[in-house]
């Protein structure tokens, strides 16, 4: 089987608001960079979002070490919060629906499919990987703020009056 790092981090600019993404494969010698956008979420479902996109992008069952700042994130899996939902119809100790519930069940289909271990980092701190992923996820935002931004004609323009 074969051995993948992965590092996760999502970003909500407003809670909810636009949201990014990113996450860092890593096979050997070999880096794979991914992120994505999403124009109204939160940051949990982001924080989610960067660690299903990453396990979609393996192409077989392999063993994962997924690094997270996300307490959300790992605490599922590490304090078998996710089990004790499934066991309750998806319901949370309150017996409210559990949040992000379809993405949940993203991922518990991927962590049966795969031989994953969650690793909680602390976010922005020494870890070069989760702040590469954390300048991805906020890169995604900057990125269609600035695909967004109206155009404004400079001074020396030919078409001024």
């Amino acid at each position: 089987m074969k051995k993948v790092l992965i590092y996760t981090d999502g970003a909500c600019s407003g809670n909810p608001g636009e949201g990014g993404w990113g996450a860092i494969l890593m096979y050997g010698e070999r880096e794979k960079e991914l992120s994505g956008y999403e124009a109204e979420t939160t940051n949990n479902r982001m924080e989610l979002t960067a660690a299903i996109e990453a396990l979609k992008a393996l192409k077989e069952p392999c063993e994962v070490e997924l690094y997270s700042d996300s307490s959300y994130l790992i605490n599922a899996f590490e304090k078998y919060w996710l089990a004790g939902w499934k066991m309750n119809g998806w319901k949370n100790k309150s017996k409210e629906d559990v949040k992000n519930s379809e993405l949940w069940r993203e991922l518990d289909y991927f962590n049966s499919k795969h031989k994953i271990k969650w690793i909680k980092v602390k976010g922005h701190s020494d870890s070069e990987y989760n702040n590469r992923c954390d300048k991805l996820a906020t890169g995604e935002i900057k990125k269609r703020r600035e695909d967004l931004e109206p155009t404004v004609p400079s001074s020396d323009s030919q078409d001024t009056p």
